[in-house]
């Protein structure tokens, strides 16, 4: 394995130079405000959530003043991100911050961990970032870096493996890990991209097991892009949609007409219920939930 301060050296000092200016991570970002950012960005690109970003800080800047809103505010302030389910995933993040932890973010990985919806990427990034704790913070971007430059794969597996936590682990620098971790995953992101990676542009490309092995084609089934178009999933967002735009319980009629295929819709309208994204009231009305 190539010596792991041969990357940091080269990987922090490309950061420097080329970090993108980024809200969260500016010196005056607050820890609720990573969280926010962490949960939004998941599966969805800088550029869409940035002013989805901004309007919920200006709303709600600390965790007890989206808890004192109704859940279904936190799904209408979402828009169009997708994966809606991330909304309510953060109003009750910010309930038990609110309730159990002073109204203050947890610095404490364990203790993160532990929130509502909170997964293990989720804490480390958390800790990480906002409080500057040694965590490998294993995102895609980070994955797919580590897989290339280390273990000559073009792709890292489907699912975080044990090998990949060790070797991140491995990796970390004893001093500003924080930066590292990030600076990492700002190199995947920009550079050593899924698709297209710029091997001419890149820090490590010297020392890359993956360049150097002549960059073998990823052993694995081929990724498929996801559909969209005609799916459940785009069912679920045209119902939603109408549901955000109304200020009160909106009649089923209004909900009938924007998908044709009425067994797709009313699957897809059960599932927004089932997901505690809409309720269904005692008069054939909908709306966004309340609790």
């Amino acid at each position: 394995m190539v010596e792991p301060h041969l990357l940091h050296n080269a990987v922090l000092s490309w950061y420097e130079d080329n970090a993108r200016d980024l809200p969260w991570r500016a010196a005056g970002a607050t820890p609720w405000g990573v969280l926010v950012s962490e949960i939004m960005l998941q599966q969805t690109p800088v550029v869409r959530v940035l002013p989805v970003w901004h309007e919920w800080m200006e709303r709600w800047p600390a965790p007890k003043d989206l808890a004192a809103e109704q859940p279904g505010e936190a799904v209408r302030h979402w828009g169009r991100l997708g994966y809606p389910r991330r909304a309510l995933r953060l109003h009750a993040c910010a309930r038990a911050i609110t309730d159990e932890h002073g109204g203050e973010v947890p610095s404490d990985h364990a203790t993160l961990l532990a929130l509502p919806g909170i997964g293990e990427y989720t804490a480390a990034a958390v800790a990480s970032f906002a409080y500057g704790g040694r965590h490998a913070v294993l995102d895609t971007n980070v994955r797919r870096v580590f897989a290339r430059a280390v273990r000559a794969e073009e792709y890292p597996p489907t699912a975080t493996s044990a090998a990949e936590r060790r070797l991140a682990e491995a990796l970390l620098p004893e001093l500003g890990a924080a930066r590292w971790g990030v600076a990492v995953m700002e190199l995947g992101a920009l550079v050593c991209t899924a698709r297209a990676p710029r091997c001419a542009d890149c820090p490590i490309a010297d020392v890359c097991a993956w360049r150097l092995a002549g960059k073998p084609p990823h052993a694995g089934p081929a990724r498929r892009g996801q559909t969209y178009a005609g799916t459940d999933r785009q069912c679920r967002g045209r119902l939603l949609a109408v549901l955000r735009a109304a200020h009160g319980p909106v009649p089923k009629a209004a909900l009938d007409v924007v998908w044709d295929d009425a067994v797709q819709r009313e699957r897809a309208l059960d599932g927004l219920i089932a997901d505690g994204l809409a309720e269904a009231l005692d008069d054939d009305t909908y709306r966004l939930p309340h609790a």
